[in-house]
């Protein structure tokens, strides 16, 4: 049977994730996923893309969203400590307008103490900013649904077949292998091999693009979009720098869609919220075509 082997939280976008045992699936997505976001001071969001530093940042949550701490490396090698913030997070601030792909959103501005954190360590002006609670945005695809500072869709799901398949590919190429963190998915599955039944399917290479409907428990997931990939791959996590042209240049060989752009990943929208674990059954309810 198919089962999630990691959920991964990303509080603040384009901030590393951490990952979880147990987690709360809300309308949104993953409890708190990315219910944070840095900006520029005139709204723009901030990403990885340009700021690869911002990989270096982990966010700590409270159960509750009403604590939030940022802890960050620094130094080459990873080892020192920049110092960590501690916020009490605050829904009543004024709003602020973003900037997310060029869609107008608003922000609950999280003070100057935070502002000058995140400028110093990244070390351009940036200030930090909440969803508000009247946040309506709905994400296209497939199956729309609600979503916060996300790319698109609220869950990305990636499977260790469909790694295991580009690791394969990149060392035949004479490349170094790389860890699923490069992705940044919440939800990744594996399966036991050995069986030819339908169910059994997600143990296959991008299987999860052809997922229509996924329940795991009593939770239920609809099929949005591939995840068409960018920049953000090319940055080493752990050292917060870009390293070269993989994946992107591998992906690109087998992986390139009629439309543009490379895909790896499949985005969901959440139809049934709940609770999830580490060990959950990954059940495919319905399957669909993935023409590339």
């Amino acid at each position: 049977m198919a089962y999630v082997v990691d959920l991964i939280c990303y509080p603040v976008k384009g901030c590393a994730g951490t990952s979880l045992n147990d987690a709360l699936l809300t309308p949104a997505g993953l409890a708190h996923d990315r219910s944070f976001m840095v900006i520029s001071e005139d709204g723009i969001f901030r990403t990885q893309r340009r700021h690869p530093r911002l990989a270096l940042v982990r966010p700590a949550i409270s159960t509750d969203g009403t604590r939030l701490a940022l802890d960050a490396a620094c130094g080459a090698d990873g080892t020192g400590r920049f110092g960590t913030l501690r916020l009490d997070v605050t829904t009543s601030a004024p709003r602020r307008d973003v900037d997310l792909f060029g869609t107008a959103y608003q922000g609950i501005d999280q003070g100057d103490e935070a502002a000058a954190w995140l400028s110093e360590f990244l070390g351009t002006p940036s200030r930090l900013v909440r969803v508000p609670p009247e946040h309506d945005r709905i994400a296209d695809g497939l199956t729309s649904g609600p979503s916060g500072y996300a790319d698109s869709s609220a869950v990305h799901l990636l499977s260790r077949a469909s790694l295991a398949l580009l690791n394969q590919r990149m060392t035949e190429r004479g490349a170094p292998i790389l860890p699923m963190n490069r992705f940044r998915p919440n939800i990744v599955v594996d399966s036991h091999e050995g069986h030819d039944n339908d169910s059994d399917r997600v143990a296959l290479p991008h299987a999860e693009d052809r997922a229509r409907r996924i329940s795991i428990g009593g939770v239920e997931l609809g099929y949005a979009k591939r995840a068409v990939r960018c920049a953000v791959t090319l940055v080493e996590q752990e050292a917060g720098a870009r390293r070269g042209p993989e994946p992107l240049r591998t992906l690109a060989s087998y992986r390139r869609a009629a439309s543009g752009g490379v895909v790896f990943g499949a985005k969901f929208s959440v139809i049934t919220p709940g609770k999830l674990s580490v060990g959950d059954e990954v059940a495919v309810q319905e399957w669909g075509d993935a023409e590339l």
